[in-house]
This record gives C-alpha cells, structure tokens and sequence, in this order.
C-alpha cells in the first residue's frame, strides 16, 4: 500500500496526490488510501468548503479538531459539482459532539474558507425531502419589506421584520402587525413584484439536481402565497406553504386569511411531508436564515442556516454563510458509497 506523507520537502506535492473521491486514512502527516469509506452512520465529518487547500490548512484544521477532542481518522477531497470547487472532508470516527458553529465560523475566517459539520449526512443519491424558507433563503429578498416600499412604510415594516428574524418579536404578532400597514397596496402591485423576484444564487441548480435524484422540494414561509407560488415556478417545487393575503376590491385588506405559517407551522410541515414520502429523518434538510426556521431545522435530519442570522447560525447544525446555495452539495454528497472502511 502506496504512503504519501504531508512532511516531505514539496508539501503541495503531496495534497496533489489525493485523487478525488479517495479516502486516506490519516495519521499525523501520513495519507494511507482507504479500500472503502467511512460509515454514515457513524462519527463526525467536518467539511471544509469554499477556499484553497494547501497541506498546512489541512493540519490547521486536523490540529483544531483534534484539540477539540475530534482527531481526524479519514479524509477525503471530492468536488459534488463542476460548478464547485473541490472541498476537503475530516472524518473523526469516535466524535459525535459538533463544535459551536460560531466557533467555526470564527476558524473559517482565519482560514479564508467555510467549515461546516455533520453527522449521519444525508445521501444524494437516495430519496430525501428539502424544505426551504422562501425570503432571504429562496429568493435574496423579504417580499412583506419590498410590499411595505410600495407602500411607503418601508422603514416600519423593515425594522420590525429584522427583529421578528432575529428571534425577538413573537412571529405572528409582527405578521400581523406588519401586514395591517399594508392596507389599501393594489393587487396590480403585487403581481408586478410576483414576477421580479430576485432568487438566490445557487438555488434552481441546487434544485434541478435534487430533483434529478429523486427529492422532494418544498417551501414552508412565513411570506405570501403569490411569492411562494411563483418561487415554485420558477424552480420547480413539488409544493408551497405560506400565508394568505386577503383582498378585497382588488386591494390589500391589511389582513392574513387562516392558520399563520410560523416556526410551529413550518416544523409541521416538514414532518408531515417526512411522514408522507415514508423517509427517515436523516434524509430529510431544510434550510433557512431566520429564528423562525430554527424549529423545523430541528426537526429535520439536517437543518441548515443559509446566510442566516447571528442566532440561526448558532443553533443550526451547519451554516453556509457566504455564496451560492449549491453549496449544500458539499454536505449531501460526500463520497461514503462504498462498503465502509471505518
């Protein structure tokens, strides 16, 4: 069996030499090629992503680990994506306790790259359910802000958006009170912002592929059902969950219709969905960015913080805090398909 050490004088010589979707055991600054992979069901895997790889990031975060009582057995460069560049993946075998993702995100920073960790990681290639929040996760954009522009109450509506998203407002009764500054907007109005929605980058090649393996694509919102069902277009969504505006007179009454879709209500939905396609949990992801996403990412197998804010990041089980959706990749499709070595 063929040995590449990270000691040798060209240390850049030897991370070229892990062929991608290859698993090396590690040990200390020895690579020895893995038969078959690490077990899914078994340990932490810590994803480096977004950044250059040299040998010496790679021990800085192998050191970093390791003093956080996570030492690196495996790991593994692989690239999910053309679109992506390769990221690097440290299997810690006897880890099961994630590290604070501020504390990573804080290492990522030094490092010039993201850092994210998982366990049971969802698989690709096997049926799974994603459930997305819609503003500021599937679209750049808070509809209920962009409507209050139309209104002229922008800066009301805004401020108290951006607290009922960092988790301190109730969520229905901002709704609510957010919602009744909108009397009186024309229904012209909304559909000419319907088909202006800006989406995130990253997120219709994120979806395009999950659909070719077979997922099931959702949005649970606390926004609007023309946003949603456009989103939904746009992107090919199996369904929507979100809010009903009420009209009459083809104008906006300053009223929600029925059951408000609030952190509870996404979680439900999630986990109706999960019972619906028979999944077990751990193939079931949803992602988001505000306080109210952090009980249905709970729920799911993997719950993600996308762009999210300072609470939502650290109380999701990953982040991806900077770029493109697809990036979710990097945690669905780390190369554990083989028999497992580990």
């Amino acid at each position: 069996m063929s040995k590449t050490s990270m000691a040798q004088p060209n240390a850049e010589q030897s991370l070229s030499t892990l062929t991608l979707n290859q698993w090396f055991s590690y040990q200390g600054t020895t690579f020895l090629p893995l038969n078959g992979t690490p077990n899914r069901q078994r340990g932490l895997f810590s994803i480096a992503f977004a950044g250059d790889f040299n040998s010496e990031k790679i021990q800085l975060i192998a050191a970093f680990l390791a003093k956080h009582n996570q030492g690196v057995t495996a790991l593994c460069q692989y690239q999910p994506d053309l679109e992506l560049a390769p990221a690097m993946c440290f299997y810690s075998q006897d880890a099961n306790q994630a590290i604070n993702p501020l504390v990573l995100q804080a290492l990522s920073k030094t490092l010039e790259c993201q850092l994210v960790q998982v366990n049971t990681p969802p698989n690709l290639y096997e049926p799974g359910l994603l459930v997305m929040d819609m503003d500021s996760t599937a679209i750049t954009i808070e509809c209920i802000d962009e409507i209050a522009r139309l209104a002229n109450v922008y800066d009301d509506v805004a401020s108290v958006t951006a607290l009922a998203m960092a988790g301190k407002l109730d969520f229905s009764e901002s709704l609510n009170q957010r919602v009744a500054k909108l009397e009186g907007i024309e229904k012209s109005l909304i559909e000419e912002l319907k088909y202006s929605l800006p989406l995130m980058p990253g997120i219709k090649a994120l979806c395009q592929i999950l659909k070719q393996h077979n997922w099931y694509l959702a949005i649970a919102s606390g926004g609007f059902v023309p946003f949603a069902e456009r989103v939904q277009e746009l992107i090919s969504l199996d369904e929507v969950h979100a809010n009903i505006l009420e009209f009459k007179n083809n104008k906006l009454t300053g009223k929600v219709l029925g059951t408000i879709v609030d952190a509870q209500q996404k979680a439900v939905v999630l986990e109706s969905l999960q019972q619906k396609l028979g999944l077990i949990k751990t193939q079931t992801v949803a992602i988001g960015d505000g306080a109210n996403d952090l009980v249905m990412m709970a729920k799911a197998g993997l719950g993600v913080a996308v762009h999210g804010k300072a609470k939502v990041v650290e109380q999701a089980q990953a982040a991806i805090c900077q770029g493109s959706l697809l990036q979710l990749l990097y945690m669905l499709a780390i190369p554990l398909d083989k028999e497992p070595a580990l």
